[in-house]
């Protein structure tokens, strides 16, 4: 069929056309003309094409009731992405501004720095209990060292970690 003919039963069925599609979009003029323009539109850029198979009328209302569904489809995954931006909880007020993070990243640093400086063991043992979970006993054990060992190793880690951090509070 030449796109000449295509376009004269197009325009012939128009008025059954527009009833089915605005059976399609629930009687919604708006939308059905919408839906209409975007079948018409599918239809003679050649991405719908009518292949003979049944009368041009059940072919064009297939195309409508496609481009409908589609219509819809998008419309309903629109609609449930916004209902889900709405949703999503508020941004928390508590969040660090961005000069509390630049002097959170500044003191992680000093910290990091201090750790550097301690004895092996010190560092083990304050590694395994403030960064783990670890409690002290198990601490000693992932190191293989006596309890009293690591406790030991422990406040003298903490001890020099307060002189380096905070010098004037120590005294």
């Amino acid at each position: 069929m030449t796109l000449e003919l295509l376009e004269q039963e197009i325009a012939r069925l128009h008025g059954a056309s527009f009833a089915w599609a605005l059976l399609c979009c629930r009687w919604n003029e708006s939308d059905a003309e919408e839906v209409l323009q975007a079948a018409y539109l599918r239809v003679l850029d050649g991405r719908a094409r009518y292949a003979g198979e049944a009368s041009i009328k059940t072919w064009l209302f297939s195309v409508v009731r496609n481009v409908a569904a589609e219509t819809r489809r998008r419309r309903w995954l629109r609609e449930e992405a916004l209902a889900r931006w709405h949703a999503r909880p508020a941004a928390d007020e508590s969040q660090p501004s961005p000069e509390e993070i630049l002097v959170s990243s500044r003191r992680a640093k000093q910290v990091q720095d201090a750790l550097g400086q301690l004895a092996e063991r010190q560092r083990e043992v304050l590694d395994l209990v403030f960064f783990h979970g670890l409690t002290i006993e198990e601490a000693a054990q992932v190191m293989g060292v006596s309890l009293g060992t690591a406790r030991t190793h422990y406040e003298r880690g903490k001890g020099r970690l307060l002189l380096m951090l905070a010098p004037e509070e120590a005294r």
